[in-house]
């Protein structure tokens, strides 16, 4: 039963995505750990692959709406994507197991990410739950920061397995002067040119079960062209509000289930 329930994860995913242009990402990792038992290093590699394909297609309806900028999506990606595939090549199969001790307890390797991951989360939230029109991270006007900043992003995608828009469109609107609805299409290319490379990292150092991995993408994937079926019924406001105040929900049941359980 609880595999099956990973299985319909996998579509509410996509249906998620196919929606809100986004959102739907960042419950991936919880659904590989929690439902389907994979580690949360396994899990983080896995939704890479998973993020990126299912963007791919988000990318190519829009591309078909000319709401994607490439030419500024390549410009963004650069640094984001170097940081990224560094992190999963190279910074993940560093980092120790366990990371460290105090006292009698000890904080793991998968404990952390899941940490940070909740983290994360809890911003993702709080981006999707803010009422004002201005972004959430403030981007700053030189280009180098941003360019550093662009890269450290890359490193937390890295980390976390999870697409990083609500952190690309900010500098997408500042930076490129790009529309909402274009900063949201330009930050799919960018989040499928970031997960995918990043995920060619882990194929170097983890091994993959293709089959399952498939199998998940392609509900996934399935879900984004139902969602972006039921698109034109729903209040997508509303409907951004719920799953803000449900993303909160499980950065909460993570942090309680990683720290106390």
């Amino acid at each position: 039963m609880v595999e099956l329930l990973g299985y319909i994860g996998a579509l509410i995913i996509g249906i998620v995505l196919g929606i809100t242009g986004g959102g739907g990402s960042i419950l991936t990792v919880p659904i590989l750990v929690y439902l389907l038992g994979l580690h949360p290093i396994t899990a983080t590699a896995y939704s890479l692959f998973i993020v990126g394909t299912t963007s791919a297609f988000g990318t190519i309806q829009n591309f078909k709406k000319n709401l994607v900028a490439p030419k500024t999506a390549l410009q963004f990606a650069i640094p984001s994507v170097i940081g990224v595939y560094l992190t999963r090549k190279f910074i993940v199969p560093g980092i120790p197991d366990p990371l460290f001790y105090f006292a009698s307890m000890q904080l793991s390797k998968g404990t952390f990410l899941m940490l940070l991951f909740a983290m994360v989360m809890l911003l993702a939230a709080i981006s999707m739950l803010k009422e004002t029109k201005e972004p959430l991270v403030v981007v700053p006007k030189n280009k180098y920061w941003v360019i550093f900043q662009l890269f450290l992003v890359g490193i937390l995608i890295g980390l976390i397995g999870a697409g990083g828009g609500f952190l690309i469109i900010p500098a997408l609107i500042t930076l490129a002067r790009l529309t909402i609805r274009k900063a949201i299409g330009t930050s799919l290319l960018i989040i499928t040119i970031n997960s995918l490379i990043g995920f060619l990292g882990d194929v170097q150092t983890t091994t993959i079960d293709w089959q399952f991995l498939l199998g998940f993408t392609l509900l996934s994937v399935i879900g984004i062209f139902i969602g972006l079926f039921i698109q034109k019924y729903i209040n997508e406001k509303l409907l951004k509000k719920i799953f803000g105040y449900f993303i909160f929900a499980m950065s909460i049941f993570i942090l309680y289930r990683e720290l106390l359980s």
